[in-house]
């Protein structure tokens, strides 16, 4: 079986050497995400280059002679059709094409990826995130989008409303967070996928505090503190709404896990 090789993945991202007080950097995956999804298709060797403001500096050509084919020996690079590389991006897939017959290796471009007519970037997936139209993300990505994180001990209010929660704590502040508002959701809880209703928001009815990640699991019962949660966006219920007394926000939560069992089932 021919080997193959993913070089394309740096870490730390540019950005958080280049600019590091830049905090408004959001990534639709972590680099474990990235490499879970790496290995789901197929790819035999990943290679995780780490990103500093040395390596940075390397000129299109260098990247390719001194990396590409006096480490690696590549014989065949694929790239996306508006990938750039190098010092300051120079190097894009014309200079490959020069390069190629030079170093012995060969160079295909994937060309730009249409769903629905619509062409595929990682700015309109990050659009819909942040609308809440995770549909179309998964449209877009070809998966539902994820959010990994610990449950940590929350303000127990769901627990008072008849709802408990498990909270989750992500620790990659450089993941994107969907928009505000009630999901459809499932989890992976212990080995076995779990239906629920997911809130990322506020708590506008209560105290507006900080925005949270949390869930609501149907059918299930037991202290998950402390356990790795990765919560699947299915689909996107309603906004998050504050209302005026418990007793609407329960009638809503209500309906709300009506809506996402149908939606699930």
């Amino acid at each position: 079986m021919a080997v193959k090789w993913l070089f394309s993945l740096f870490f730390p991202h540019p950005r958080m050497v280049l600019f590091p007080d830049d905090h408004g950097l959001q990534l639709l995956n972590t680099i474990e995400e990235r490499t879970a999804l790496m290995d789901k298709a197929g790819i035999q060797h990943l290679i995780i280059h780490p990103f500093s403001k040395e390596f940075s500096r390397l000129s299109s050509t260098e990247f390719v002679r001194d990396i590409l084919v006096n480490k690696l020996g590549v014989k065949k690079l694929v790239i996306g059709y508006d990938h750039h590389f190098g010092r300051n991006r120079e190097g894009s897939f014309a200079d490959l094409e020069e390069l190629a017959p030079v170093y012995n290796f060969e160079v295909e471009r994937i060309p730009e990826q249409d769903v629905n007519e619509v062409a595929v970037s990682s700015t309109k997936i990050r659009n819909s995130l942040l609308s809440g139209d995770v549909a179309a993300a998964r449209e877009f990505l070809g998966y539902d989008y994820e959010l990994t994180g610990t449950v940590i001990h929350g303000k127990k209010l769901g627990r008072e409303l008849g709802f408990p929660t498990a909270n989750l704590h992500i620790r990659e502040d450089y993941k994107l967070i969907p928009a505000n508002g009630i999901y459809a959701a499932r989890a992976q809880v212990k080995g076995k996928l779990l239906n629920g209703v997911m809130s990322i928001g506020n708590r506008p009815t209560f105290d507006n505090g900080e925005r949270s990640v949390e869930i609501n699991l149907f059918d299930f019962e037991g202290d998950l503190y402390g356990e790795k949660l990765t919560l699947q966006m299915i689909a996107h219920i309603r906004n998050e709404e504050k209302f005026n007394s418990k007793e609407e926000l329960i009638a809503a939560m209500n309906r709300d896990k009506s809506k996402a069992v149908k939606l699930l089932s």
